[in-house]
Order: C-alpha cells, then sequence, then structure tokens
C-alpha cells in the first residue's frame, strides 16, 4: 500500500461523491436550496479534474463533489492529493470497482514528488481504497511507475551505469531474479564491442546488465532498454541546450525495469530476460569519432555517421544477444531521436513492430490504459539512407529527414526474425499535468505491460 492510500476507510473519512456534467444537474436539484445556488453563484458544473468543498452547519468540511468524466479517466481526481484540505477521502460513486481502482491509481500517481535533494510538502489529502478494491494492482502500478521517474529524474552525477545497474539489482532481488554484468573491458572479450566503444571514454565503466526470471519452460519475452545515463553527444557534441536533460538519456532502460517489476510482480506466465546496455557517451581522448568503423556483436560492419547516435549502437548488440534466446516477443525502448518527437510531439511515443499482431496488441492496450503509442512505419525504401560505401551500414544518415524511421530500420538489423517492437519515447514530462508532474515518466510502460498480460494470459 503507498503512504497516500489507505485499506480501509475510518469512520471520519469524507465523502467524495464523483458527478459527470450529465449527472451533476439531476443531484444539483436534489441539494439543499443553499447549497444549490452557492454551486451556481461559484459556477460550479462539475467539470472533470474539478471539485467543491461542502461545509457543515459549523463550518467543518462536510463532503466533496468531483467532476470526473463520462468514462472516468486516470488523471480526473490524480491532483486532488495535493489540491484537498488535509485528511482521508473516501469515494462515494456506483461506478464499478474496476473504474474505482483506476482513479485510486491516479490519485497515488499524481501524489509523488521526487525529493532526493530538496524536500517537498507531503500531499495533504488521503485517499481510502473502496471495498473490494485489488490493492495489491494499484500498489503495483505505482510502484513500478515511480521507480522509473526517480531513477529518470536523477542527476547522471548520481545515476552512474554502475548505480542504474544497482537499480536493476534491488529490483530483481525484491523477486528472486538473476542479474549479471559484464563490465568495462570485459565487454569486448564477451564480444560487445558497441557498448564497449560508445561508453569507453567516461570515468564510469560501460556495462551490459542482464536480468532473467521466470519459468524456462513459459513463453520468453526479452526487454531491451537504452541505459545512456549521460549524453554529451560525444565529439559530435550537443549544445548546451539539447544536453540540459540528457540525464534522461536512459529512459528506456527505466521504463523497461518498470514493466520488468510489474511482470514479476503481477506473476505472469512468461520467461522473462531484461538487457540494459549501460553507459555514459562522454569526450576523451579514448573517444570514439566519427566515420570510426565497429565490427559489431552481430558481425555487421557499422560506420558511424555521428557520435550522437550513439543509441542505436548499445542497442544493436544487446538485440543481437537478445534473440539468440529465440524470444516470442521482443521489445526495446529508447529515447532515441528527436525526429519522433518533432513528429509525434513529447507525450507521444512513437511505435515501430515488424508484426502486426504485436503491434495491434501494444496500441489497443495503450487506448485501454490511458497510456497512447502511434505506429509509424518501417518504410523499407528508406533502407537506402543507410547505405555506406566502406561498412555494411552506416548509423546516423546525413539527412534531416525520416530520423526516427532510419533509427529503427537500422534496430531491424540486428532483430532477425523474431516478432519485435521498438519504442521511441520521450520519458520526461516538460511541464506538469495532473497525476504527471514534471520530470521523468514512465512512458508506454502501462501499454506494454497489458499486452504482454494479455497476450500470454488468453495463450498468446
Amino acid at each position: 500500500m503507498t503512504d497516500i492510500l489507505v485499506a480501509r476507510a475510518p469512520k471520519n473519512a469524507i465523502p467524495l461523491f464523483l458527478l459527470t456534467e450529465k449527472t451533476f444537474p439531476a443531484w444539483q436539484k436534489k441539494a439543499p436550496k443553499r447549497a444549490s445556488a452557492w454551486m451556481q453563484t461559484q459556477e460550479f458544473t462539475a467539470k472533470p479534474g474539478t471539485f467543491w468543498l461542502v461545509p457543515d452547519e459549523a463550518g467543518k468540511l462536510q463532503k466533496v463533489i468531483a467532476g470526473i468524466s463520462t468514462i472516468p479517466s486516470l488523471w480526473d481526481i490524480a491532483d486532488f492529493a495535493n489540491r484537498l484540505p488535509k485528511g482521508i477521502y473516501k469515494l462515494e460513486s456506483d461506478l464499478p470497482i474496476a473504474y474505482q481502482e483506476w482513479l485510486a491509481l491516479g490519485w497515488a500517481l499524481g501524489a509523488y514528488k521526487f525529493t532526493r535533494y530538496k524536500k517537498a510538502a507531503a500531499p495533504r489529502a488521503k485517499l481510502a481504497l473502496p471495498a473490494g478494491a485489488d490493492a495489491a494492482k494499484i500498489t503495483r502500478y505505482a510502484t513500478a511507475i515511480n521507480l522509473a521517474r526517480t531513477l529518470i529524474t536523477t542527476p547522471a552525477e548520481d545515476m552512474t551505469p554502475a548505480a542504474l545497474a544497482d537499480a536493476v539489482i534491488e529490483t530483481g532481488k525484491a523477486f528472486g531474479a538473476k542479474v549479471t554484468q559484464i563490465i568495462g573491458d570485459d565487454l569486448l572479450k564477451k564480444n560487445y564491442p558497441a557498448i564497449h566503444r560508445v561508453g569507453r571514454a567516461s570515468i564510469n565503466a560501460p556495462r551490459l546488465i542482464d536480468l532473467n526470471w521466470g519459468n524456462p519452460k513459459h513463453p520468453k519475452v526479452t526487454l531491451v532498454g537504452k541505459g545512456v545515463t549521460f549524453d554529451t553527444g560525444g565529439l559530435d557534441i550537443k549544445p548546451s541546450s539539447g544536453m540540459y536533460l540528457m540525464k534522461k538519456d536512459m529512459g528506456g532502460a527505466a521504463c523497461v525495469l518498470a514493466i520488468a517489476s510489474l511482470i514479476m510482480d503481477a506473476k505472469l506466465p512468461v520467461c522473462l530476460r531484461v538487457l540494459i546496455p549501460a553507459v555514459e557517451n562522454s569526450i576523451s581522448a579514448n573517444a570514439f569519432r566519427p566515420s570510426d568503423i565497429i565490427t559489431m556483436r552481430s558481425g555487421l560492419t557499422v560506420e558511424v555517421g555521428n557520435t550522437d547516435a550513439e543509441g542505436r549502437l548499445i542497442l544493436a548488440d544487446a538485440l543481437a544477444e537478445a534473440i539468440h534466446d529465440k524470444p516470442e516477443i521482443l521489445i526495446d525502448m529508447a529515447t532515441l531521436t528527436g525526429a519522433a518527437r518533432g513528429a509525434l510531439g513529447t507525450d507521444l511515443p512513437a511505435l515501430f513492430c515488424n508484426d502486426d499482431k504485436l503491434a495491434d496488441q501494444i496500441i489497443a492496450a495503450g487506448a485501454a490504459m490511458e497510456d497512447p503509442l502511434w505506429r509509424m512505419p518501417l518504410h523499407a525504401a528508406y533502407n537506402k539512407m543507410l547505405d555506406s560505401n566502406i561498412a555494411d551500414i552506416n548509423s546516423a544518415p546525413n539527412s534531416p529527414y525520416a530520423g526516427a524511421i532510419t533509427a529503427a530500420l537500422f534496430l531491424q538489423r540486428f532483430t532477425g526474425k523474431t516478432a519485435w517492437a521498438h519504442i521511441d519515447l520521450m520519458a520526461y514530462n516538460l511541464s506538469s499535468k495532473p497525476g504527471r508532474p514534471e520530470g521523468g515518466e514512465a512512458m508506454a510502460v502501462r501499454a506494454i505491460f497489458r499486452a504482454i498480460e494479455t497476450r500470454f494470459a488468453k495463450g498468446g
């Protein structure tokens, strides 16, 4: 149970009545005349996300009228923990329990605060879960999502490749998972040349983090997350404006770890593997260079088109390893391209997928979980943009066009015939919205978990 949710409503819990703009007029007609007149004066109409405080004769808070959407949204009351007066509230509604659980999750997500370096006022209002609610499920989601948020928001000085590995180890330990690492020059011995090449310039050693959990007889699911704990751009250095948020460049790793936490906590019948190539893309005398040639783990030779396109290089080595196990599905998540943000904005992750069934499942899950993605094309004709005169492939074409697509096409070269999905995401809220505070964000986490849960609960 999270600190902001309580299992049972105490006797003094304040009723929180949930109404829509359609149901509010009928409720208002039955309200005492004085209260009805006061609501009209305040122009309260039960618009989603609004509330009205109702005092008793002594002037103390008696109840709250809250506006929600006709189909309740995760975010309808998600900022109430910070806006309502101090107290414990209980939902008063005839909504199905699933919707009430959904609203409770939003409440918990909205109460999240990143407090590692600066104290913040604790949310004033707590919510009592309705009778029959699945407290474990709500806590599972809130814990996983807030884990990703915290990892992403933590500055790179304290979120090094080793610190990211510690977070994976701690999460794995909680569920009995096995976590191993290949670190520094051992990456060369074990044939992960791209991960080593990208990360070798940093004083923080690069590594491949490998988590394994579940029954080997169950369907294999492999998640790969980009773990660039800070990205200077390398020798193709970013401007200061582009570098400021690069602590979030390990957002893909944080999101796959959150999904793994959900899978393990829910005990899904899958054999899970999580691969996180973790590096800092730094600058020093031994930094990799534009036009360098890397012989990848897969055997393909890659011409480095731009050292600021490092994420796809480390992912390629991890994907080449991932398909060795022949997983039923392979999903990678990465803060990969500005082109995806230019096309879809910061709130909508781009989905690339070579399997229509898997893509449909992810899109449907995203819609159901209010965690949307937008499918983008793996347009084969653009493969020509990856041609190199001196290597099998160029990692980053010198073109202002189709950057998200060519990045996905590059990754596809390392996925074989496996059913594979690539998610190019922001992993950060640039400003606060109800339930989504400014800072790191677990984008596509609910969608991917729901897709995996649904697919394997039904036997594929």
